[in-house]
């Protein structure tokens, strides 16, 4: 009999100490096999992949607005998940803020697990949400399954996610020091609230201050907590200095930053997309490690007004299944490699979000595999939403996605996830 269910065979496979060829053998969900090109385990199925493709992990956002229960309106699960994982992404973590109701208490988490129940063509992960009134209480969602949390500064513009003070954002950082998950950031800090503090440094260059400030925020209470913030979709080079100085002290702050702030596309968004001096300077502390990941941030606006063009869109990036592309366009541009593409966007997000069996091809590691085509030239063509990427021109083409072991179909195979786990 077969030892294992699937084998890909590749000439370019990206595994933990670079791109090699090799065999990859799948069985019972999981990779259990990887060997050398030439020593092909039995199986009931080989793939082999043609000499212009590469085998990587499946992809992991650990960034992203999926809307429901609540929001079906704007983007239902079923339509949202499968374009994605027919995009390579196989892993997503769920922010709590665009549902009804906001994932924020036990109730609340059962209501998302149920909608997503049996609707999901990903496996999906959901962060909590800490606001003033859960204080005290996070453990009980830490124990029944979220991934870790998440804190705005500023307010959202909903009333049942209220931003935390400096002092909320300390209680809630040493409230989740036992159980070892990440809080993260919101980074901007109010306008009124930046005082007679002397920016005139920073003001010099045109710095985005409200930022640059809530990130030494940010900071401040890490040092105080010694807990684990990660700062989201870090849009300004000029908190690349904040964010090297406090890891450089050894404190627990993590980052990341989105394909849109990388690639200065117009788009509506927060923070805002700022130009390309800091699309530099992004790159540059992905490259110093100073940013560890790069998700998308998807999050679809109300379709409740039509708009004649994306410059008249309200705020809202609906590019979860152009992450890939778009990213490895512009790395590509820039001198990076595959081994970078599945740092930044495959095993950083899996290790922020604590599933050690998500982006990387390892034995024991989910059977998440993507067969890419780094070379070939795709079109961004208009789909159910605009987005700031409709008509480029990009580089890198998916031809096909596995999800634990089985290539993705009409039939929506997802799973909830916990964290540790999958």
């Amino acid at each position: 009999m077969p030892s294992c269910d699937t084998v890909f065979v590749g000439r370019r496979v990206v595994l933990r100490g670079g791109v090699r060829p090799a065999c990859v053998a799948v069985a019972d969900r999981r990779v259990v096999a990887v060997t050398s090109f030439d020593d092909l385990p039995t199986a009931r199925r080989t793939v082999r992949l043609g000499d212009d493709e590469v085998l990587l992990p499946g992809l992991v956002d650990s960034h992203v607005h999926l809307q429901n229960p609540g929001h079906g309106d704007w983007e239902d699960l079923p339509s949202a998940t499968v374009e994605a994982v027919r995009a390579g992404v196989t892993t997503l973590v769920d922010m709590p803020v665009d549902s009804e109701p906001v994932t924020v208490d036990l109730a609340s988490l059962a209501a998302k697990r149920s909608a997503m129940e049996g609707s999901v063509f990903t496996d999906v992960g959901l962060w909590g949400g800490v606001v003033p009134g859960n204080l005290g209480s996070l453990g009980s969602l830490v124990d029944a399954g979220v991934l870790g949390f998440k804190a705005f500064m500023v307010s959202p513009g909903l009333e049942a996610f209220p931003p935390v003070d400096a002092a909320q954002l300390r209680t809630a950082l040493a409230e989740l020091l036992p159980y070892g998950v990440p809080l993260l950031v919101h980074a901007e800090t109010p306008v009124a609230d930046l005082g007679s503090v002397d920016y005139q440094g920073f003001l010099a260059s045109r710095p985005p201050v409200t930022e640059v400030c809530a990130v030494s925020a940010v900071v401040e209470a890490v040092a105080e907590t010694l807990g684990w913030a990660h700062v989201v979709h870090v849009s300004a080079a000029a908190s690349l200095e904040v964010l090297a100085a406090a890891q450089a002290r050894g404190l627990r702050v993590t980052a990341e930053t989105c394909p849109h702030y990388l690639t200065s596309v117009v788009a509506k968004t927060t923070p805002p997309v700022r130009g390309a001096a800091d699309a530099d300077g992004l790159w540059i502390g992905l490259a110093d490690g100073v940013l560890g990941l790069i998700v998308s941030d998807h999050s679809p606006c109300s379709p409740a007004q039509p708009v004649t063009s994306f410059a008249d869109a309200a705020p809202g990036v609906a590019a979860a299944h152009l992450r890939l592309p778009v990213t490895w366009s512009a790395m590509r541009r820039r001198g990076y490699t595959l081994t970078d593409l599945v740092r930044w966007c495959c095993s950083g997000p899996a290790d922020l979000a604590g599933l050690p069996g998500k982006g990387r091809i390892a034995v024991g590691a989910d059977a998440d595999l993507v067969v890419f085509a780094p070379d070939a030239a795709v079109s961004v063509e208009p789909g159910r939403r605009q987005t700031p990427y409709d008509g480029q021109r990009l580089t890198g083409a998916v031809r096909g996605t596995w999800l634990g072991g089985r290539e993705v179909d009409d039939v929506p195979r997802g799973r909830l996830l916990r964290r540790g786990r999958g």
